[in-house]
């Protein structure tokens, strides 16, 4: 022990300093070396690194808020519009009301156009201009292209038809113009690698900084991407930051002589000894010679006690193992069992329920209760694995129990499933399975003989899949429309938003698709 005690023996400043933790030793020595240039950093920089990017990042925030919610809201409207008058006038081509409203949206956009031509290239209403860069669009799909001063829209209809708008680059210009106090700003929109510059920002010197932010406008690939000027890089700025770079150079060589000498080459040695250790030896700290440091010498005893007492630990590890998965079982079969008792609950009062209204509306809650109790009980069955829950097993007996619980008027109802065997969360599980549910509920109440398809695809290398549930039963009409805005929409809109995605849906064709994160395939 002579060795261990020896970087305490001896008096003077040397000795009381080998007495000190290790942590203040290096403290004492980076406040006397760094302290001037601290105080410098510190009064040069409190006031002009803090908050100028903290308030340039807001100003870009509300800027690019204002500016993509104006030309989205003017875009969603006019496609709406665009998408009701080429259905309208694919329907009857005389339909004069249908145009008479489309061509009154557009008068009061300045210099903004629009026609609609059926599948032979007729002009149905408004007047033909030219329609560089477009590609061709299904039935209603909407596509967005970036032209030489403006921006063109086309809408796909039935049998070739289709509706395109162009909208000029001062239409544009105004409409993301923010209003009340405008700071400099520049925005610019893109789409499919083009960009149409609407307001530039001036050029500024070598040392100016600009920050952007890219809103997406919901409309194919087309964004609005907002800049404005950064906190400008001043003379106080640049030598603070050339102080810090000192301050930085001059704490590594100071931090690393002292800290190499006091705690990395006794580590390294305590390190090698403990690399060796093996179950049943005890490590012997008197085999690394003088330690300066007193917290590792102190380290080096804990591990040697910790060699001691391992095998005991390891022991009781195991026991609580063993108790922990007891438990999980135990918490499983309770959980299972709940859910069991308030099925039959629920199917106790229905059968007792005076009206069909009721016997329904306890018919509609089971199957909600049953949507949960299959993603519970294929949880549990993966979690010894962790790997997640095999969805297509999942949807495969959720579509049977929606079959065998429909009402006693819809069991004509089919459900066609195509879904790959793609590996999710218990979350995002779950709400599919309510998605799914409320989805087939809706299509029943619309047609209670209603034909349901289900499909999950997956491309190579993709991290999102995509659900699309179609069904005749939900193509937009009065009915389906006054059941989504009553009853469904909010339900469907909240479950979207629990998967981190946006839910679309087709009218024409009568389709919902969304996105959803897996884990993997099996």
């Amino acid at each position: 022990m002579n060795g261990l005690d020896s970087p305490t023996r001896g008096r003077g400043l040397s000795a009381a300093l080998g007495r000190l933790p290790t942590g203040a030793k290096v403290f004492l020595i980076l406040v006397g070396a760094l302290l001037p240039l601290a105080l410098i950093a510190l009064f040069t920089t409190l006031q002009t690194t803090r908050s100028a990017d903290d308030e340039a990042r807001e100003r870009l925030t509300v800027t690019a808020q204002e500016s993509a919610g104006n030309l989205e809201n003017l875009l969603a409207n006019h496609i709406a519009q665009l998408g009701e008058a080429l259905s309208a006038l694919s329907r009857d081509p005389q339909d004069a009301p249908s145009c008479t409203r489309l061509a009154g949206t557009y008068a009061a956009e300045s210099r903004s156009r629009f026609v609609v031509r059926d599948g032979r290239g007729r002009v149905l209403c408004g007047r033909p201009f030219e329609q560089a860069g477009m590609v061709q669009t299904q039935a209603g799909d909407v596509a967005a292209r970036i032209v030489p001063g403006g921006l063109v829209l086309r809408i796909g209809g039935a049998g070739g038809s289709a509706a395109t708008a162009y909208y000029p680059h001062d239409l544009l210009a105004g409409l993301a113009r923010p209003s009340g106090f405008v700071p400099e700003y520049g925005a610019a929109l893109i789409g499919h690698g083009d960009r149409l510059t609407l307001r530039a920002l001036k050029d500024g010197g070598p040392l100016d900084r600009g920050k952007s932010l890219r809103s997406n406008l919901g409309v194919d690939d087309l964004a609005l991407e907002t800049t404005i000027p950064g906190a400008p890089i001043t003379s106080p700025l640049v030598i603070a930051t050339v102080l810090l770079v000192l301050m930085w150079i001059a704490a590594a060589g100071i931090s690393w002589f002292v800290v190499d000498i006091l705690l990395i080459r006794p580590l390294r040695r305590l390190r090698s000894s403990v690399a060796h250790y093996q179950p049943g030896d005890v490590i012997d700290t008197a085999r690394l010679g003088p330690i300066p440091a007193q917290e590792i010498r102190e380290l080096g005893d804990t591990f040697s006690d910790i060699s001691r007492t391992v095998q005991a630990h390891e022991a009781d590890l195991a026991k609580g193992l063993v108790q922990q998965t007891k438990l999980t079982r135990e918490v499983h079969h309770r959980v299972k069992n709940n859910l069991q008792v308030i099925s039959s609950l629920i199917n106790f009062h229905a059968r007792a329920a005076k009206g069909q209204e009721a016997a329904d509306a306890y018919a509609s809650i089971q199957r909600r209760v049953d949507a949960l109790a299959v993603v519970h009980r294929h949880h549990y069955a993966e979690m010894e694995e962790n790997r997640g829950l095999e969805l297509r097993s999942v949807i495969g007996e959720l579509a049977a129990n929606l079959r065998a619980t429909a009402p006693a008027q819809a069991k004509g109802i089919g459900i066609t499933l195509e879904v790959e065997s793609l590996l999710v969360t218990q979350d995002v599980a779950i709400a599919i399975a309510f998605l799914l549910t409320e989805m087939v509920e809706l299509a029943i109440t619309c047609n209670e003989a209603a034909q349901v398809r289900i499909s999950i695809r997956a491309p190579e290398n993709a991290e999102r899949a995509v659900l699309r549930v179609s069904s005749p039963a939900l193509v937009s009409n009065p009915t389906f429309e006054s059941l989504v805005e009553k009853r469904y929409g909010r339900v469907l809109q909240g479950l979207a938003r629990q998967l981190r995605t946006q839910l679309h849906h087709d009218p024409l064709v009568g389709a919902y698709e969304t996105s959803i994160a897996f884990n993997g395939r099996p």
